[in-house]
């Protein structure tokens, strides 16, 4: 399994605490066309293999890959988030959920060779120019389109960092979990 992290210039020090706890992490840095074209060529780097997707400013729960580890293990064919911000998360814990419900693209799963139909399915994205920044729309409509489910889980295995978002500085700065817990240093 692949670990890959889209980062971009100004957020080295994001990147830096993220190649510090996971070994092997492929960067994939924006070269100046935007976080579409940066996520396109994630999951390019991804090939066939299953692969977690994580953005820069992930804060990691400890024993972060363990826990990614086992959670995936028992469901390999299934695509699994790893970051919400839900009031369900609260009353309801993990949960199978329907694809066309998908956001957020801080850190999930995708199983082998889903990154590359991704890609396929994102190359004909009718919605880029109602959301050029819309990662996870795409992959919203990707399950749609295929008809998959994707699994929640709770707690959170990642917490997004408080701060001005690189993609869409419009959004809230503390876009953060409910359930994440014991963060690494």
């Amino acid at each position: 399994m692949k670990y890959i992290m889209r980062t971009c210039d100004g957020r080295e020090d994001y990147a830096d605490y993220v190649k510090k706890h996971i070994p092997n992490l492929i960067v994939v840095k924006d070269d100046g066309q935007g976080p579409m074209k940066c996520f396109e060529r994630a999951l390019d780097v991804a090939e066939d293999d299953s692969a977690i997707h994580l953005e820069d400013d992930v804060i990691l729960t400890k024993n972060f890959i363990s826990k990614i580890e086992l959670t995936i293990s028992e469901r390999k064919d299934m695509v699994c988030q790893f970051f919400t911000m839900r009031k369900d998360d609260l009353t309801k814990g993990s949960r199978i959920e329907n694809g066309s419900n998908f956001i957020s693209a801080l850190c999930f799963y995708l199983p082998p060779k889903m990154s590359k139909g991704l890609k396929n399915y994102f190359l004909k994205w009718e919605r880029l120019d109602e959301h050029p920044t819309g990662l996870d729309l795409t992959v919203a409509d990707y399950l749609k389109h295929t008809k998959q489910k994707y699994y929640i889980h709770i707690p959170n295995l990642v917490d997004h960092r408080v701060g001005k978002s690189a993609i869409d500085s419009r959004r809230s700065t503390k876009r953060v979990s409910l359930t994440f817990q014991d963060p690494m240093e």
